[in-house]
């Protein structure tokens, strides 16, 4: 499989930068997502050091045993708090309908300052014992990153910088740590550690590592190719509502999570920490006005951005794989 060179911007100057400078920045953004839809972000500004703290963290509380592990699984067994094992998910069901289940399992978190409002508070481990601090400094860091993200992003579709305040006052925030553990036994059939999808909302934030049986994505043609990985850096990629909030201006690239090579000796168990952001759930999303006019009218009609994500996510859960 041939591999592609995910765009590199390098987002530094946006922070330290003049007008021209900061422009600059959301123009090379835009233009990723314009292309290919992914990003490789660089001078993004958040600690190394805290990104291998809550790496090793959460290695330390994937390497439990599953019937520690299933304590931290909610009743309700979706994706939007806890502990979620092996078998619960299928992403590809939102694309292909009945497929096999995804290799891999995840602890989830929301924004911990949201939990109040959400109903239903994070689900937090006992062990390991640093794990909640460092899970609250990683989002405090995130929606920190998150924000110029969201200032760029306006920038890149000719919008005052701005733009977006006014739907991410509040914004949607999930933390999602992902394993996907070693692979004994072959897959079954058609089966990967995450199924070929789109992302469901706004901008998805990934941190991953270098191990085999990583990111793929598709090109306009369909053919798969193998994400580079950059040392110090956040992969990002524009979700199914930020593509129909740009009438499709930003490209919601198909990707997937390829199983590691057979041959290979050693571990090839991986770890990504992803985080999905997007406007409040209550906002109404509709054509951005500088991504429409009269010779290309609005393909989509508004919709409510938590009703949109929710029925994505809905679909990707299987529910008869219940521990």
């Amino acid at each position: 499989m041939t591999r592609m060179d995910l765009p590199i911007v390098d987002i530094a100057p946006f922070a330290s930068g003049d007008a021209a400078a900061r422009k600059a920045v959301g123009r090379a953004f835009g233009h990723a997502f314009e292309t290919t839809g992914f990003a490789v972000v660089v001078g993004h500004g958040v600690p190394e050091r805290l990104a291998t703290d809550v790496y090793d963290a959460m290695k330390r509380y994937f390497a439990q045993a599953v019937e520690t592990k299933l304590r931290d699984s909610p009743p309700e067994k979706t994706k939007g708090r806890g502990y979620l094992p092996m078998g619960i998910e299928s992403v590809a069901r939102t694309l292909a309908g009945e497929t096999p289940s995804d290799l891999c399992e995840a602890l989830v978190f929301t924004a911990p300052h949201r939990e109040g409002g959400t109903g239903r508070p994070n689900v937090w481990p006992s062990a390991p014992p640093e794990l909640r601090g460092l899970v609250e400094a990683w989002t405090r860091a995130i929606v920190e990153l998150s924000g110029r993200l969201t200032a760029l992003s306006a920038l890149g579709l000719d919008l005052p910088e701005d733009y977006f305040a006014p739907w991410y006052d509040d914004p949607s925030l999930v933390l999602r740590f992902v394993h996907y553990p070693d692979q004994p036994e072959p897959p079954a059939p058609g089966q990967l550690r995450y199924g070929a999808h789109h992302d469901y909302g706004g901008l998805t934030i990934l941190r991953q590592d270098a191990s085999p049986g990583g990111l793929e994505v598709a090109d306009r043609e369909g053919r798969w190719h193998e994400a580079g990985i950059v040392p110090n850096s956040f992969v990002i990629n524009v979700g199914d509502l930020m593509s129909r909030w740009t009438n499709e201006r930003w490209r919601s690239t198909l990707h997937r999570v390829s199983n590691p090579d057979r041959g290979l000796t050693g571990s090839t168990a991986r770890l990504s920490m992803v985080a999905f952001t997007g406007p409040n759930e209550s906002a109404e999303v509709a054509c951005l006005p500088s991504c429409c006019d009269a010779g290309n009218p609005a393909r989509f009609e508004p919709v409510n951005a938590g009703a949109y994500v929710m029925s994505k996510l809905q679909t990707s859960m299987n529910l008869t794989a219940r521990p």
